[in-house]
C-alpha cells in the first residue's frame, strides 16, 4: 500500500478508529499491527483471551479474515459448487449481508488434502472488497452492501485454463489499482473498473503455470516495483509500464515457490520447497536494476512467510520447528528443539510475535535472534486453521477450517 494512500486512511478515519487489518498479511502486507497498536500481554493463556464471538458452520476456506473499522468478511466454498463471501457486524457477529457466485474446482488427487476450496485472502480498500475466487475469477464487491461492481474472469480474457491447482494469489491495491498473479500472468486492473491496464510475465499456464505467491510493493536500489514470485523466478514489474526491470530463477520442487518475498533494505528473502533458503541483492545496472548473487541456506521454509523483525526474519521450516535467519548473512541464529504443524501464519508487535498454526494452536514467542522463547501457548481449535490470523487492536481473529472465532487479549 502507498504512503499517499495510508495517509488518506488516516485522514479519513478519527483518531479512536479501531483498528483494522485490510489485506493478505495485514495493514502494511508484512505480517505487522496496526502503527501504534498497545503492545500484547507478557504472558498468554487461557486466561488471556475472551472469546467474544464465533461464526460457526462456515464453509472450507483458506482466506484470511478482513476487518474493517465496523466489519468483519470471510470467504467460504459452499457444496463444492459455489463461493460465498458474509459480511458481519464487527462487534455483535450478526450478520450484515452474503453474496455468491457459481465457482469450484478440484485440484489433483496429490493435492487433495489442501483441499478444493478458495484460498487467497481478500483486499479492502475502505470502500470495496477485492475477492479472488479459486477459477482465476477477482471480483469487486461495495463494502456495505456486497453488491457487485465488476469481476475479471483472467481465463476468459487471457485464454488459459483454470489453475490446476486453484487460485492462490491475494490481490493488491493502491491508490487507483489492483494488482493480480493470475495462471496468464501478472495484470494490473483499474480498480474503479475492472479494466485491464497490463499484463506482464506471460505464461501458458497449466499444471505449471500460475502462482502460489502473492506480489508486494517495495523500493529496492531506490526505485519502487512490484515484486513478484512466480513458480520458477522472483521479478520486480515496473508500476506503471509492466515491463520487467529484473529477474532471477529460484528453483523449487514442481515450482513450489509459495511463501510472499520479503524485502529488507534491497535485500529479497525467499525460501523454496526443494530448494533453499536464499537472500539476494537488487542492485543499479546503468540506469537499469539487476539481481546480484547472495547468500543460500540449506534449510526451506516454503509455506510459511516470514516477518523481519530488526533485519532477522523468523518463519516456521518444512521440519515444522521455528527459526530465525538473519536476513543480511543468511546466518541461521536459532532452530527450535519442538516441533509444530505443517504451517503457520505469524503476526508481530514489537518484539513479540504471535504464531497461529494449522492444528488451531496460538504461539506467543519473543522476537529474539538469541533464542526461541515462548511465553505462552494457547488450544483455540476450529479445525486446521491454514488461514492467516488477524489481530487488531485487542482482538484477535482466527478463522478455522469451519469458522471464525473473535477474541480479546486481557
Amino acid at each position: 500500500m502507498t504512503p499517499a494512500l495510508l495517509l488518506a486512511f488516516s485522514l479519513a478515519a478519527p483518531a479512536d478508529a479501531p483498528a483494522t487489518w485490510t489485506q493478505w498479511r495485514g495493514p502494511t502486507r508484512n505480517g505487522f499491527v496496526a502503527q501504534g497498536s498497545a503492545p500484547w500481554p507478557k504472558v498468554l493463556n487461557n486466561k488471556a483471551l475472551t472469546k467474544i464471538w464465533s461464526a460457526d458452520n462456515l464453509g472450507p476456506s483458506y482466506s484470511g479474515p478482513i476487518v474493517s473499522a465496523d466489519k468483519v468478511f470471510t470467504t467460504e466454498t459452499v457444496d463444492k459448487k459455489e463461493e460465498r463471501v458474509t459480511a458481519f457486524d464487527r462487534v455483535t457477529g450478526k450478520m450484515i449481508w452474503q453474496v455468491k457466485w457459481e465457482g469450484a474446482t478440484t485440484v489433483p488427487f496429490f493435492a487433495a488434502k489442501n483441499g478444493s476450496w478458495i484460498r487467497a485472502t481478500p483486499a479492502f480498500d475502505g470502500e470495496r472488497l477485492y475477492v479472488a475466487g479459486i477459477r482465476d475469477v477477482l471480483v469487486c464487491l461495495n463494502a456495505a452492501d456486497g453488491k457487485e461492481l465488476w469481476r475479471f474472469d483472467c481465463v476468459k480474457e487471457f485464454a488459459t485454463a483454470v489453475p490446476t491447482f486453484g487460485t492462490v494469489c491475494s490481490p493488491l491495491v493502491d491508490d487507483k489499482s489492483v494488482y493480480f498473479q493470475a495462471d496468464g500472468g501478472v495484470a494490473k486492473l483499474e480498480k474503479a473498473t475492472g479494466k485491464l491496464i497490463w499484463q506482464a510475465l506471460k505464461e501458458p499456464g497449466g499444471m505449471m503455470g500460475g502462482a502460489f505467491s502473492s506480489p508486494v510493493k517495495a523500493t529496492l536500489s531506490g526505485q519502487e516495483h512490484l515484486v513478484v514470485q512466480t513458480r520458477t523466478a522472483l521479478a520486480g514489474i515496473d508500476l506503471e509500464s509492466g515491463k520487467e526491470l529484473w529477474k532471477r530463477a529460484i528453483p523449487a520442487f514442481r515450482g513450489m515457490n509459495i511463501l510472499t518475498p520479503v524485502t529488507v533494505g534491497d535485500t529479497v528473502f525467499t525460501s523454496t520447497y526443494g530448494g533453499t533458503t536464499q537472500g539476494f541483492t537488487v542492485a543499479s545496472n546503468g540506469g537499469g536494476l539487476r539481481a546480484v548473487d547472495g547468500w543460500s541456506l540449506k534449510y526451506e521454509g516454503h509455506m510459511c512467510t516470514p516477518v523481519v523483525v530488526d533485519g532477522h526474519a523468523y518463519f516456521l521450516g518444512k521440519d515444522r520447528k521455528m527459526t530465525c535467519v538473519e536476513v543480511s548473512t543468511g546466518k541461521q541464529t536459532w532452530r527450535s528443539e519442538t516441533g509444530y504443524s505443517d504451517y503457520c501464519s505469524l503476526v508481530a508487535n514489537g518484539d513479540r510475535l504471535l504464531a497461529l498454526d494449522s492444528k488451531g494452536k496460538l504461539i506467543l514467542f519473543k522476537a529474539s535472534p538469541k533464542e526461541f522463547e515462548v511465553v505462552g501457548e494457547v488450544e483455540v481449535g476450529g479445525g486446521d486453521a491454514w488461514a492467516h490470523l488477524a489481530v487488531c487492536g485487542d482482538e484477535v481473529f482466527v478463522r478455522g477450517l469451519g469458522g471464525l472465532t473473535v477474541y480479546k487479549w486481557k
